[in-house]
């Protein structure tokens, strides 16, 4: 497995796009491929957010996650945000999500982010043991979720995934 900036691999987004609208119809029923396409390409940066990043073996998608300045409606005061995470469902339990997270962790302390922040539907035991901690329970689009936070452990490195390039 790799993980490589969508910047550097953006035909690999076409393979989520039909899992993402799954994994997401209960709270977009009328989202369609060509919404989520959007969303993908205004993530193809490499050093000024949103940033999305994409998990893969070779030519095969496996899961993506992203960092944004701003990722829940009426949360404008806490950024920026892990956001994005997911991995198709027949490639979860192989630690991509854990992955892509540190990844998009290390990405952000790089650009001197001393706090990050997310929101997650019922991952919070993933995310706790990667050093999330609940900031708050929330309601968002009708469905009860937590805010999560985290802050980097200076005394230790941060762990950087190997970026790839396209050759």
């Amino acid at each position: 497995m790799r993980i490589s900036y969508l910047a550097e691999r953006p035909e690999l987004a076409a393979q989520l796009i039909p899992g993402l609208l799954e994994h997401w119809s209960y709270i977009f029923p009328n989202q369609t491929a060509a919404d989520r396409a959007a969303k993908f390409r205004a993530h193809l940066n490499r050093d000024k957010l949103p940033i999305a990043w994409v998990a893969h073996d070779g030519d095969t998608a496996l899961g993506t996650a992203a960092l944004r300045k701003f990722d829940l409606e009426g949360r404008e005061d806490l950024s920026p945000w892990l956001a994005g995470v997911f991995v198709l469902p027949s490639q979860r339990r192989r630690g991509i999500a854990s992955a892509l997270c540190r990844v998009v962790e290390g990405k952000a302390y790089d650009q001197g982010v001393s706090r990050l922040f997310l929101f997650t539907h019922g991952q919070e035991a993933l995310y706790e043991r990667l050093g999330w901690s609940t900031l708050e329970a929330t309601t968002w689009h009708g469905h009860s979720c937590s805010i999560m936070s985290k802050v980097p452990d200076l005394s230790r490195p941060v762990i950087h995934c190997r970026f790839t390039t396209q050759e």
